[in-house]
């Protein structure tokens, strides 16, 4: 696993503008349980083409280490997973033409992985995260919305920063104290990690 902080940068240049005037950026989630089967990466691929994904974050990739690896579909797969055990971690799967753009990418640990992309006018970097269950510990919660709060610290705060994943959170409807981070339209009964999450967006919101 690559030590926190040391970005796997590419040796080569971004060729093309992730984002232009005439182009629509499209990104997606997927919590896909497990790519640690056969034929599970190759399904997946066929899905992000069939939605025209440019960027598709994954979580439960369950692929051991930090890598990259192309797939025979063409997409590029960046990983960040447990160094024993395959179980939990993250990935963001790009396309060739968004490999074209990508200036650097850092696997922060089996929950957070980032990629940063290259634009003619805002950088856009890119954080996927797989937070712990509710039931889970407090320790290793704590953990990870501090880790999660270390890397957004760590971003260029020029770029444009797309927080995405699953975050394990019932939010529910009600958004009373937090207006600003969340809307109305959330579904189920709230839980404990709904507080930590609104919490935290809180802590991030940009003031006009």
């Amino acid at each position: 696993m690559t030590a926190r902080g040391e970005s796997l940068r590419e040796a080569q240049r971004p060729t093309r503008s992730l984002v232009t005037p005439k182009q629509t950026l499209t990104i997606g989630h997927w919590n896909v349980r497990t790519m640690y089967r056969g034929g599970a990466a190759a399904q997946i691929a066929r899905e992000m083409e069939g939605y025209q994904l440019d960027i598709l974050g994954i979580s439960e990739c369950r692929w051991m280490g930090a890598g990259r690896m192309r797939l025979a579909s063409g997409q590029t797969v960046l990983y960040s997973g447990d160094e024993e055990l395959h179980e939990g971690g993250v990935a963001i799967i790009i396309s060739q033409q968004a490999e074209k753009s990508l200036m650097e990418w850092t696997p922060i640990s089996k929950r957070i992985i980032t990629a940063r992309f290259y634009t003619r006018y805002r950088r856009v970097t890119v954080l996927q995260a797989y937070a712990p269950h509710n039931e889970r510990e407090e320790e290793e919660k704590d953990q990870f919305y501090l880790e999660l709060q270390e890397t957004l610290d760590e971003c260029n705060k020029n770029d444009i920063i797309i927080i995405m994943g699953d975050l394990n959170a019932k939010v529910g409807s009600d958004n009373s104290g937090y207006e600003r981070t969340m809307g109305v339209h959330g579904l189920g009964t709230q839980n404990e990690n709904r507080e930590r999450l609104c919490t935290s967006n809180q802590r991030n919101v940009v003031s006009p």
